[in-house]
């Protein structure tokens, strides 16, 4: 019985996963590039090494959010100017866009972490909608060229260029702010159908 029962838990003890150590783990982060942050097996990994990128840039103030209920914010951290920023990560797939929920989720969030500047960092390209949404917001966007051209900076220590970077000024829309100061305001996205349905019901 004791032999079977050795031989029961060597057995477990084989078949059984054993962790692997991740990319994450290594202590030099210059060993991180486009190629491992692609092959990172969920976002979580992705906010990590943003979390630690922001640190060895030697900003102020950087904290990583809770993973659950962030209201919109993987990151947060005070730049040069002493103003706190908050950052959304998206590790999408090179052909998949991010879209518009990563500009409403990180601009809405700002007034709950104090923060006056919003960002997102993706390891892929943005939709136009976003990048029009993210123009009208200010939001900061930084897409799978930028992240590239940061981690080669970074590698070649040339932290004021990544820095500079991360906090050049958002692509801005103005007219829209201007117009709402107008004494007519237009309609923008109308649904007529539904005027018109609305319509119908009343004759």
């Amino acid at each position: 019985m004791i032999i079977i029962t050795i031989i029961y838990q060597k057995s477990i003890k084989q078949h059984q996963v054993q962790p692997k150590k991740g990319i994450l783990n290594k202590r030099d982060l210059k060993v991180i590039g486009m190629k491992e942050i692609d092959e990172m097996t969920d976002g979580l990994d992705f906010e990590m090494y943003l979390y630690r990128l922001f640190i060895a840039l030697g900003y102020q103030g950087v904290y990583k959010t809770k993973s659950s209920r962030d209201f919109g914010a993987d990151l947060v951290f005070t730049d040069r100017e002493g103003i706190r920023n908050v950052v959304q990560a998206k590790r999408y797939a090179v052909d998949n866009l991010v879209g518009i929920s990563a500009v409403q989720e990180v601009f809405s969030c700002m007034r709950y972490y104090k923060a006056k500047k919003a960002i997102v960092i993706a390891s892929a390209k943005f939709t136009e909608p976003c990048e029009t949404l993210a123009g009208i917001n200010h939001v900061k966007l930084l897409d799978r060229s930028d992240l590239i051209k940061m981690i080669e900076d970074f590698r070649m220590d040339d932290i004021k260029a990544v820095r500079d970077r991360i906090e050049a000024e958002p692509r801005m829309i103005l007219e829209s702010w201007n117009e709402a100061t107008t004494a007519v305001l237009h309609e923008i996205k109308k649904d007529y159908k539904a005027e018109k349905y609305v319509k119908e019901l009343k004759t």
